[in-house]
């Protein structure tokens, strides 16, 4: 049996054994297939917008991206929903996208801000609700360690 034979008896095999009578799938068919998400119709409306999320967050963003919304029209503003429930916003110049995130502004037309931004966001998906949860707490402790350490000086004199 030479190579071509054996390539041609593993196609016939495939295609009795992925091909049941009743399905719609050709795999003869050399079209190819759109793989563009229909998760988020914004982007379509607005690709400027991807690249800008592709920037911040590489082109796998969608497990971590749970909603965009459209904000405000003028200047064109998004709410991007992270899957932890934390939020940013993009918010479109002439030249490039500005992104807020936790208050601060980061001019994605700078990359040493682009960085910045991408690392933020990063800390908002590492820590998430984790990091409110606990700033309280700290804040506790560090109040009642003080006033101890005031009323010991006044119990010694």
């Amino acid at each position: 049996m030479t190579r071509d034979e054996l390539k041609d008896k593993i196609k016939s095999l495939v295609k009795q054994v992925y091909k049941p009578e009743d399905s719609k799938i050709d795999l003869d068919h050399t079209e190819s297939i759109s793989l563009d998400s229909t998760k988020f119709p914004i982007l379509l409306q607005y690709p400027s917008l991807k690249d800008a999320i592709e920037q911040l967050l590489t082109h796998q963003y969608e497990p971590f991206v749970m909603d965009i919304q459209w904000v405000a029209p003028k200047p064109i503003t998004f709410r991007v929903v992270l899957t932890n429930g934390e939020i940013f916003y993009l918010i479109s110049t002439p030249k490039s996208w500005i992104a807020q995130i936790e208050g601060k502004k980061y001019y994605l037309l700078n990359l040493g801000e682009e960085e910045a931004a991408c690392q933020s966001i990063a800390r908002m998906l590492y820590y998430g609700n984790q990091a409110a949860e606990t700033a309280p707490a700290e804040e506790e402790t560090t109040s009642t360690e003080e006033t101890s350490t005031e009323e010991k000086p006044a119990e010694e004199a």
